[in-house]
């Protein structure tokens, strides 16, 4: 799924689980701060770029990765961006543990990312390891779809886009 588009429309169908957490502001939050992540594991694209060493489809595309990356990016945002959104434009009750929340929601995010590619990546990259270093070699992949369809893309986005909408009209 190398289309920009349907690794938004991923994240957004997998962000849903806020919406059985949260309530209806702070699952909103929870969407919003998770989204962005949906592209993290494509940072490889850049990284590459810089070193040489550096593969598509390599080390960001792991469940590891996707952990520390949330671990440490969260904590961040748990501290300067979630008390933003607290008070403002969510309950201060409503969210909880700030970095819970935060670390929660880019995990997410960037899971949707590596089970998009396990549904169509053998098509033009390397399959991914996501279990890497745990299990050397043990490609998971699906191949179920071409990575670049507009049908899957796009069915992705409005599927997550209306989910999204869907519960925040359902909650009110």
């Amino acid at each position: 799924m190398v289309d920009i588009i349907g690794h938004l429309g991923m994240a957004l169908i997998w962000l849903t689980v806020g919406w059985f957490v949260y309530e209806r502001r702070a699952a909103l939050g929870f969407v919003a701060i998770g989204l962005p992540f949906g592209l993290l594991p494509d940072v490889d694209l850049w990284l590459e770029k810089a070193f040489p060493t550096v593969h598509h489809h390599g080390v960001t595309h792991t469940i590891l990765f996707v952990t520390l990356a949330s671990v440490v990016v969260g904590a961040a945002v748990g501290k300067w961006v979630v008390p933003k959104l607290e008070g403002r434009y969510v309950p201060q009750d409503e969210i909880g543990n700030e970095y819970g929340y935060a670390i929660g929601a880019l995990w997410v995010g960037g899971l949707s990312h590596l089970f998009a590619d396990m549904l169509s990546a053998p098509d033009i990259a390397s399959p991914i390891e996501p279990f890497w270093p745990l299990a050397q070699s043990k490609v998971i992949t699906i191949d179920l779809i071409w990575y670049n369809s507009p049908f899957w893309n796009w069915g992705f986005f409005l599927t997550g886009l209306a989910l999204t909408l869907g519960f925040w009209w359902a909650r009110r």
